[in-house]
């Protein structure tokens, strides 16, 4: 994976967010919420290092809301295939 240039950032990376103060782990791909139903975010994410203590206190960012990357997620083949494909389809749908 090129982690300079790709979109997405695989699941179990640790950010900062702008002006944030608590890191977060990334959980997940392509959110959307309840209260803006047409709109996808990048990511899903829980406190770190706390982790996920329910689903109500999770967070949803896009990608140009990081500030700083403390450290990378897990990375194998599969990742990178599942990356490439999140990319394609993010182009395709203008996410």
């Amino acid at each position: 994976m090129n982690q300079s240039t790709d979109k997405y950032l695989p699941i179990g990376t640790v950010v900062l967010l702008k002006n944030a103060k608590k890191r977060l782990m990334i959980t997940g791909f392509c959110a959307v919420t309840k209260e803006k139903k047409n709109v996808v975010y990048d990511y899903i994410g829980c406190l770190y290092p706390e982790g996920v203590i329910s689903s109500d206190q999770t967070a949803v960012f896009n990608h140009d809301q990081i500030s700083k990357i403390y450290a990378f997620g897990y990375s194998d083949e599969e990742q990178k295939k599942f990356n490439e494909n999140l990319n394609k389809l993010s182009q395709e749908d203008n996410l």
